[in-house]
């Protein structure tokens, strides 16, 4: 499927009955769903989630049944997608979803995917050590919606310190290594493996991790649109049974986190050097990390709060809202062979 190609359509509704995982389909569908995702470590679990659901029916990736991998290249083209209803699912990240529920977008996380994986990088021949020393210097960010932004606060507020005291540049991750190299940044905030890449490099090295100061971080969410819900619950199930599956299977051994780096750096995926994301999965192991997808309240409350102090959400938001949590308390295990 090509990056931002209009999603075909669906056979959904009572014409479609999708049995238990790992069964045979009652009925064909004509086209997978398509989900949206960045060619990011925090979006990990969705491309082995759809390899894993293709190995389940015997056949290649490009042959998958229910759904599949759509990259895309930033946020804003995910967010239209799911607007207008070009996608009907996509990883997204979390406070953007309760913006676009406030203005009465039809949207549910139903799952977590990933943990921590959010770096702000330095140069390495850069004097700063801690963030006092980065007074009146330029850090880049993904979005003012970015958990890492948030992130970015925390750490700044840490030593008495406000976004005011330094330069805010909003930039696309995969011009951020270049920038900082180039000098065009004093350093950046985003997740991986965009810090990796320059870390592999030299030239760069972690100010701050997410693994070591917020260890409970969230930021990317599997995220329908809820007609889909409505007229295939199944799907979404099967969709979720899959994603929580991939996350158990990353963590589960060094070895399975190997072969993700290669999965995840073909072609139809990230299309990126594997030996960048095996450097994400293993300096160190828990740079990101993935077994533990469970959706809490607390933490969605916190993360909701701190975007209003933020500026990014004009009012608290229900979590009810935007949230459905039945699919993960509902999950299936299901068997991750690649």
């Amino acid at each position: 499927m090509h990056e931002h190609s209009p999603r075909r359509r669906q056979l959904l509704g009572g014409a479609l009955a999708l049995p238990l995982a790992g069964r045979a389909l009652a009925a064909p569908v004509r086209a997978p769903l398509q989900v949206g995702g960045l060619p990011v470590t925090c979006n990990l679990t969705l491309p082995i989630a759809c390899k894993a659901r293709a190995a389940a029916d015997g056949k290649p990736q490009a042959a998958a049944t229910l759904f599949e991998y759509n990259k895309y290249s930033g946020w804003p083209e995910i967010k239209e997608s799911l607007m207008t209803g070009r996608i009907q699912a996509a990883y997204m990240l979390a406070p953007l979803v309760m913006d676009l529920t406030d203005w009465r977008i039809p949207l549910k996380i139903v799952s977590l995917g990933h943990r921590s994986g959010a770096v702000i990088m330095v140069r390495t021949d850069s004097p700063y050590r801690k963030f006092a020393d980065m007074r009146g210097k330029s850090i880049a960010i993904p979005s003012r919606f970015a958990v890492d932004y948030l992130f970015l606060r925390k750490m700044l507020a840490r030593e008495g310190m406000s976004p005011k005291d330094i330069e805010v540049i909003e930039m696309a991750p995969p011009d951020m290594p270049a920038a900082l190299y180039a000098g065009a940044v004093d350093g950046y905030c985003t997740g991986e493996p965009f810090g990796a890449a320059a870390q592999r490099a030299g030239y760069a090295r972690p100010l701050s991790m997410t693994r070591d100061e917020w260890p409970n971080y969230i930021c990317c969410v599997l995220t329908v649109r809820e007609e889909l819900i409505k007229t295939n619950r199944p799907l979404v199930q099967e969709l979720v049974n899959y994603v929580q599956a991939a996350g158990n299977w990353l963590d589960a051994s060094p070895l399975n986190r190997d072969k993700a780096a290669h999965i995840a750096a073909q072609r139809a995926f990230f299309n990126q050097d594997p030996k960048i994301i095996k450097f994400v999965m293993d300096n160190p192991s828990d740079r990101v990390t993935y077994g533990d997808l469970r959706m809490l309240r607390a933490e969605f409350d916190e993360l909701m709060q701190l975007s209003v102090q933020a500026g990014t959400l004009k009012r608290p938001v229900r979590y009810e809202q935007y949230v459905d949590e039945s699919f993960v308390k509902n999950v299936r295990p299901v068997k991750v062979m690649l």
